[in-house]
């Protein structure tokens, strides 16, 4: 895993990203955002985690992405725009992501980094093996993390699971 070295517009993109990962912990989600941005720069859809909100662990923005991708774009508009996210895609939203031939992922954390925040944290373990982007879309685009923002999004996901546990609380 090496860092992505971003340039501004990357930035730019990430931020929002990290925004609305920011609007999903506030709505009471998990903090994860993505943006889709067309070869032009133009932001074309952009969503939130919606997990919790909507009772449906499908609801993950990147896939979310992928479904609005499919009815709004061509295969060729698909190939050329990239998606900006707060964390690396999990297998589900890889696997969508491969499906639809949507271009390169610029992520803010991977993965890697959010399991081993979670097994600091002592949160279960996910019931899907963690995987790389890579390792179900081999070949493609990816670049992240950005240790910059990867940092704030640590402090959501730690704020989101101490939110849970004392919500659990009786």
């Amino acid at each position: 895993m090496t860092p992505a070295r971003p340039d501004e517009t990357d930035l730019r993109h990430l931020r929002r990203a990290v925004d609305l990962a920011a609007e999903a912990l506030r709505a009471g989600d998990e903090p994860f955002g993505s943006v889709l941005v067309g070869p032009d720069g133009q932001v074309l859809a952009e969503e939130r985690n919606r997990v919790h909100s909507l009772g449906d662990v499908t609801r993950h923005p990147e896939f979310a992405l992928a479904r609005w991708a499919v009815v709004h774009l061509t295969e060729r508009q698909r190939r050329a725009s990239t998606v900006y996210t707060s964390g690396e895609h999990c297998p589900m939203c890889s696997a969508a992501h491969g499906w639809v031939g949507l271009g390169p992922i610029v992520y803010a954390h991977s993965a890697a980094q959010l399991t081993q925040w979670l097994t600091e944290l002592g949160v279960a373990p996910s019931p899907v093996r963690c995987l790389t982007v890579d390792d179900v879309v081999p070949g493609l685009d990816v670049r992240g993390p950005v240790p910059e923002l990867a940092d704030r999004m640590r402090d959501m996901h730690s704020s989101f699971h101490r939110q849970a546990r004392r919500d659990e609380r009786p």
